[in-house]
């Protein structure tokens, strides 16, 4: 598209193909000319999908808004599959390359992932708190913001806890268990894993329980109905957990106490929950303090608290800069502070007013 900010694809082809495969939070497509001999060399893409990156598939006449890259089909009416990002925050590059800084993916190169944290505890990237760290794509690659609140939920971890001192204590735990039974078969490893998992597994079964859910979380014929995952969601966003800003500005969501480096100067906010609806009470009656303005404006407070977490989060973004939500939240505590009283008129103005009301009752109307 013309607002696109990816490169230009050097690819044209009549007839071609496209596969893909993922490592962490990167994709991977390759475009492959049918008819290899007639056609241009394979061109590989690697996109990096940000907040709301996405693939979808529409008609070529209609085609979805900020739909930044488009493939499409021979058919007749053709279709077009588009790369959809709203806020700008995902990208593409040309090539096969994975970035260089991205450790191993937590789905298909497990092993290698664990080995990569457990080998490398003496990293400065270690002395953040754990809800941080999680974020380091140089060694958690594919976890991101729901996948951390709900990896330490199930764990009952403090997210502010330090990094080293959860993983420290369990590569101990993982020496001590080698040492008490080192015969123990395959099998019996699975099943003590499944019945306790560590972090570092729930790292790659978390993430592998929405993949094999895709079919009822991501409905094709609802594309916008994400009931199932968010009934899926333990924590994140969950009514009645709390949520704390990060020294990175992203919100973490946890229940409990946040742990010993959580910011200071924060204090854990609860998501509301919901509430349940009724009948609205009668029309208040107009006193000297409750005005017409004054129900409006409790109107707005209403239904300003009613909004919910999801909604308030998806508007502000997680990444937005913190000057831009300073002067929101200014703009916020301005509308709910109370207005100045008005100095009281003197007794004689206040005369002079009802005498002129009393003689334009009897005025006659103008025309």
């Amino acid at each position: 598209s013309a607002v696109g900010r990816g490169p230009e694809v050097p690819f044209r082809s009549d007839a071609y193909s496209i596969s893909a495969v993922a490592r962490g939070k990167e994709l991977r497509l390759r475009l492959s000319a049918l008819d290899p001999a007639a056609g241009p060399p394979a061109q590989d893409l690697v996109f990096r999908f940000g907040m709301s990156g996405s693939f979808r598939l529409s008609p070529a006449a209609e085609l979805p808004r900020h739909a930044h890259l488009r493939f499409l089909t021979r058919e007749s009416p053709p279709r077009a599959l588009c790369f959809v990002d709203p806020r700008r925050f995902g990208s593409w590059r040309l090539g096969d390359a994975w970035q260089p800084e991205r450790g191993p993916c937590v789905l298909s190169e497990y092993q290698a992932f664990r080995e990569n944290v457990l080998k490398n505890l003496d990293d400065r990237a270690f002395d953040k708190p754990i809800c941080e760290a999680l974020l380091n794509q140089k060694y958690f690659n594919g976890i991101g913001n729901y996948l951390r609140a709900e990896i330490l939920f199930r764990l009952k971890i403090p997210p502010f806890e330090k990094a080293r001192t959860v993983l420290e204590a369990l590569k101990e735990q993982e020496q001590e268990r080698r040492k008490k039974d080192p015969s123990l078969t395959l099998s019996k490893k699975v099943k003590l894993k499944q019945e306790n998992p560590d972090l570092l597994e729930l790292c790659h079964s978390v993430p592998m329980e929405v993949i094999s859910a895709e079919k009822q979380l991501l409905d094709p014929g609802q594309p916008d109905d994400y009931a199932a995952f968010k009934n899926w969601l333990r924590c994140y966003l969950v009514p009645g957990m709390s949520s704390l800003r990060d020294h990175n500005g992203r919100t973490i969501w946890f229940q409990g106490e946040p742990g010993p480096m959580a910011p200071k100067g924060q204090r854990p906010r609860k998501t509301p929950r919901k509430q349940s609806p009724e009948l609205k009470a009668e029309p208040e009656a107009l006193g000297p303090e409750v005005t017409p303005r004054a129900l409006k404006q409790r109107g707005r407070a209403a239904a300003k608290a009613l909004k919910s977490e999801e909604e308030e989060e998806e508007e502000k973004g997680e990444e937005a800069d913190r000057a831009g939500k300073g002067r929101a939240r200014g703009r916020r505590k301005r509308k709910v502070t109370a207005a100045p009283a008005l100095p009281e008129e003197p007794p004689g103005v206040r005369r002079s007013r009802r005498i002129s009301a009393h003689r334009d009752k009897g005025a006659a109307p103008a025309v």
